[in-house]
């Protein structure tokens, strides 16, 4: 019996091994193939690749909607409709919220162009981005959980999935919220003012449209000022403002966990907190520093001027209605006041400003440094590095833009530093408390302002992402390196 030579055994041993080893890249390739064809077919839509962009897009759509309706001749009592500015900004102001305004509302305008105004509000209110939701309702279910998760860190928004569920309560508390300020201030309207009962209707129903949206936009010239000292009317504005501008996050998650305070999200502790702090010391600052001014509340009995003071220490967080005149008011009162309306209230709600939670995690860190301590804890939690590189960041935007509009219309318009710096911070934080001189201001001022509007309600990092062209990971780390600070 002849044996067979090793070299010939060891060759038809791996004859089959190769033989599956020349099939596996095959395979491989093949599955490759089949992958690419999946994705594919449920890769999101190239638009929505940018939310961002997407929802910036659709505020210009609808912003510029309005103006083109505004300047139609049913829009005004004369039947010439608006100038283009004049409906430019009325648009941007309503849409984004803010109060500004250089028309007289209620004089200017007819039912129809209120109708436009009442409709721009709400929409802002509830937020372009929670339209954009509504209408993605239907396809969102298609996109993937990585999608998700992008449309959610772009947005700065606090859900990921149930979105028809989301939608459906903010509307309930919309709904809700402003039928209970309606049904509260159009009463008072009627039985206490000169008003009919229509006219107490149509004034109720539009300022708290107006109040819970913290629009600032009011039927009167002189805004609540015809309210003065008036308890039931300006609280009950006030705090449809307050909840309004607090959040939706914080109101849903109150609305499930109100009496288990341990079981609120880090979110919603700090936002409370630092809410409620707001509130109290700007109410406390307005009403000492004013007390004695006889153009504002020097003038007023003693409760007048605590009611009026508290609505002031409430309204530059974004509500935007005012029961005295600002521009007679003290340069204190005026520098306290745009440190709060540059604030605001909180996120993912119907207030500007760079939010109280950022406040607060700028605080945190720096309370943090003092300590030596190189992690920021609060609340039996531990901040992430991206909170406080995502705070830092809009504080710095916020300022710079705020900072470089002040110093470009100080020395273009014949106006003082310290009202432009008002003006300017008021549209920015999207607040619309002002000291008298939008109307006043050229077109183009007009315009710029009108621009940081659609930038203060979308929120600086959010536009700035959704003007950029394309992202640009790092794909490598270079050695660190410690400048002197300080």
């Amino acid at each position: 019996m002849s044996e067979t030579p090793p070299r010939a055994g060891m060759r038809s041993f791996l004859r089959p091994v190769a033989h599956r080893a020349s099939f596996l890249p095959r395979r491989a390739s093949l599955l490759r193939r089949r992958m690419r064809l999946d994705s594919s077919s449920t890769r999101e839509p190239r638009g929505w690749r940018k939310p961002a962009r997407v929802f910036l897009m659709m505020f210009m759509a609808v912003d510029l909607a309005g103006t083109g309706l505004l300047m139609t001749p049913m829009a005004t009592p004369d039947g010439e409709g608006l100038t283009f500015v004049e409906a430019f900004f009325t648009a941007t102001t309503s849409l984004a919220v803010c109060g500004l305004s250089v028309i007289n509302i209620g004089d200017d305008l007819n039912a129809f162009g209120h109708a436009i105004i009442l409709v721009l509000m709400q929409a802002g209110g509830m937020g372009i981005m929670t339209v954009a939701s509504l209408l993605g309702t239907a396809m969102i279910h298609r996109f993937g959980l990585r999608m998700q998760l992008n449309v959610q860190a772009e947005t700065r928004s606090l859900w990921v999935g149930d979105v028809r569920g989301v939608v459906s309560r903010v509307a309930v508390i919309f709904l809700v919220l402003q039928g209970c300020t309606f049904l509260l201030i159009t009463p008072r309207m009627w039985l206490a003012y000169d008003m009919s009962f229509g006219e107490a209707l149509y004034s109720g129903f539009f300022h708290s449209i107006s109040a819970f949206n913290n629009a600032g936009l009011s039927l009167y010239g002189d805004s609540m000022t015809r309210f003065s000292g008036d308890a039931i009317i300006l609280v009950t504005i006030s705090v449809a403002v307050i909840l309004g501008g607090i959040g939706f996050p914080v109101l849903l998650e109150l609305w499930r966990e109100l009496r288990t305070p341990r079981l609120w999200s880090l979110h919603t502790k700090l936002t409370i907190t630092t809410t409620m702090i707001l509130y109290v010391a700007g109410a406390l600052l307005v009403i000492v520093m004013e007390w004695d001014n006889p153009a504002t509340l020097g003038r007023l009995p003693w409760t007048a001027r605590i009611i009026d003071g508290f609505f002031h220490g409430v309204m530059p967080r974004s509500g935007g209605l005012n029961v005295v005149d600002t521009g007679q008011m003290e340069d204190a009162t005026l520098l306290t006041t745009i440190m709060l309306m540059f604030v605001g209230n909180g996120s993912a709600g119907t207030a500007g400003g760079i939010k109280v939670a950022t406040l607060a995690v700028i605080f945190l860190v720096v309370l943090a440094e003092v300590r030596a301590q190189d992690k920021v804890h609060v609340f039996d939690r531990q901040l992430s590095p991206e909170v406080v590189r995502q705070s830092l960041s809009l504080v710095f935007l916020s300022a710079t833009v705020a900072a470089f509009t002040t110093i470009l219309l100080v020395r273009t318009t014949p106006y003082d530093t310290l009202p432009v710096m008002f003006e300017v911070v008021s549209a920015v934080g999207v607040v619309g408390l002002s000291t008298g001189i939008t109307a006043d201001l050229a077109p183009w001022v007009q315009c710029l302002l009108a621009v940081l509007m659609v930038a203060g309600r979308i929120g600086p990092i959010t536009f700035v992402t959704a003007l950029a062209f394309r992202d640009r990971p790092r794909r490598y780390d270079l050695a660190k390196a410690r400048p002197i600070i300080g």
